[in-house]
């Protein structure tokens, strides 16, 4: 019995020592909804006992100067990417989407974009430089020894200060600039991988490829543009010339993925890609006792929610009051994150909030359709709790989202152009709740989602702490990374072996005609 109870202790001294073996972990994160995600991945490496050191900018306007479990160095900015910027952006997007902008002025409003993410690259780039300037800053940051750089690289300021630092990378990702973050690292065949913003899905006619390719040719350009011309500049200062962004960009040791193949279609992939989708899903915990108490007041008809997301907190009044009277039409109450003006036509039945505990609303049982934006947070999230969805897509990636929610048969999706008219937005809302199907094949996906040896949230906690014990991982790194592209596709033994085959034939030709042109000759000798 005191030889049990002594391997016992000796057994739990071991774990808690492990435990307690936290690491330096150097956090360069993302702002908006990006944040979002990341801030819960830097509890759970907290509650293991890791110290979290995060880069933020004087004008950081989500990532809080103070908190209970990680510290900060903030940098002075004049400018950097901020929320007025964003928001201006999406007003623009709804504009133009809604037709309230001609159909000529569609060049104009492209080259705005593009002019719009070239100047936030831009601002990123002062602050990375504003960084590295600050030699007080670095000393510090060397002299802390940290394990690991924890980024997420939808900005090109992660990657380069892990690289003047030389420390490993990991990445919290889901997009690279301005392409699906799968594109910089594995094979993908655009034949039946489609481009974001293009619409298609893995099934795709001729002319869809061809859309296909015109869009993956158009996200090249705008990479070059409106990124690459940006930082490169930095890494030829800061790193030297002979050291490329776009090779930088994709050295990661480990790519923890915010997707997973319940969710994404099947596609190449690489042995330093770990899926990490819905890792921020959780058990529902009880609803305050406001909200709590207005969901179980629904009766039998159940609640609809609808959120379009961070960055969109108002409609034009417009759209608000057709959406307001569309819910005031149906026997559902609604709970509507929502921060413009009361529209006119709110029904009693709808209650407006400034923020709503959307995972724990997810996860209630009287929860039955949720109208939402398609960020990839909510998507995930309605697929762990089974929740259909109609989808009111904004921009970048919402729209590729909420297409592959549709093509499994778990959602409807509306435009903005088309959500205020013919009473689109009731019809869709009530073709959801009639239709038995939505929520089935939402539930089914949920149960794939779940049925895993290891959570979501598990797995990535490995993966980074693997790579600070290692540190690095090097070894599930493609050799692909280090060749060139015509290296790569081939191209140099393409034109090699052409030019061997285009020589013997030359030479097969030319020594013909000598044999030929001889034995004319030696007839002509005889005759």
């Amino acid at each position: 019995m005191r030889l049990i109870c002594c391997c016992s202790a000796l057994l739990l001294l071991i774990l808690l020592s492990r435990t307690c073996q936290g690491g330096n972990i150097l956090v360069i994160p993302t702002e908006g909804s990006h944040w979002i995600n990341m801030d819960i991945l830097l509890q759970a490496l907290h509650s293991r006992g890791h110290n979290l050191t995060i880069i933020r900018s004087s004008k950081s306007w989500y990532i809080k100067d103070n908190s209970t479990y990680y510290s900060t160095y903030t940098v002075p900015v004049e400018r950097i990417l901020d929320k007025e910027i964003i928001t201006r952006i999406m007003s623009n997007i709804i504009d133009f989407e809604r037709g309230a902008l001609p159909l000529m002025s569609f060049l104009h409003f492209s080259v705005g974009i593009l002019g719009a993410f070239t100047e936030i690259h831009t601002t990123v780039g002062e602050y990375v430089s504003a960084i590295i300037d600050d030699r007080e800053l670095i000393r510090m940051l060397n002299d802390t020894k940290f394990d690991v750089v924890l980024t997420d690289p939808c900005w090109g300021s992660g990657p380069i200060l892990a690289k003047y630092l030389n420390l490993p990378l990991v990445y919290n990702v889901r997009w690279l600039i301005p392409e699906e973050a799968h594109f910089g690292i594995a094979p993908s065949p655009i034949s039946y991988i489609p481009i974001a913003q293009s619409g298609c899905t893995d099934k795709m006619s001729f002319f869809q490829r061809v859309k296909n390719m015109i869009f993956y040719g158009v996200s090249q350009i705008q990479a070059h543009l409106a990124a690459k011309e940006v930082y490169q500049k930095i890494c030829d200062k800061y790193l030297g010339p002979d050291e490329d962004f776009y090779q930088l960009l994709i050295d990661a040791d480990i790519w923890l993925m915010r997707v997973d193949f319940v969710f994404d279609y099947p596609r190449p992939t690489m042995p330093n890609v770990v899926y990490m989708g819905g890792f921020q899903c959780k058990p529902p915990k009880p609803l305050p006792q406001h909200l709590e108490e207005f969901v179980q007041s629904s009766g039998e008809h159940g609640v609809i929610i609808m959120s379009l997301g961070t960055f969109v907190s108002e409609l034009p009044a417009d759209m608000a009051n057709e959406i307001a009277a569309a819910f005031a039409k149906l026997p559902q109450k609604v709970i509507w994150r929502y921060k413009g003006s009361r529209p006119d036509t709110l029904g009693n039945k709808t209650l407006l909030v400034d923020w709503m505990p959307q995972n724990d609303l997810l996860g209630h049982p009287k929860v039955k359709v949720f109208v939402a934006h398609g960020g990839t947070n909510g998507v995930q999230e309605a697929i762990y709790h089974g929740v259909p969805v109609v989808g009111l897509p904004v921009f970048f990636d919402q729209y590729d989202n909420l297409i592959r929610l549709e093509d499994r048969g778990g959602a409807k999706i509306l435009t903005l152009s088309t959500v205020d008219k013919d009473n689109n937005f009731l019809k869709a809302i009530q073709d959801v709740l009639n239709e038995p199907s939505y929520r089935m094949n939402m539930q089914r996906l949920s149960r794939l989602h779940r049925d895993q040896p290891i959570t979501p949230m598990d797995n990535a906690l490995f993966w980074i702490e693997f790579v600070m014990r290692h540190k690095g991982a090097a070894h599930l790194k493609p050799a692909s990374l280090r060749m060139s592209w015509y290296s790569y596709h081939s191209v140099d033994v393409a034109l090699f072996l052409g030019g061997a085959v285009l020589l013997m034939l030359l030479s097969t030709f030319f020594l013909i005609k000598c044999l030929c042109n001889a034995m004319c000759k030696s007839k002509v000798k005889r005759e």
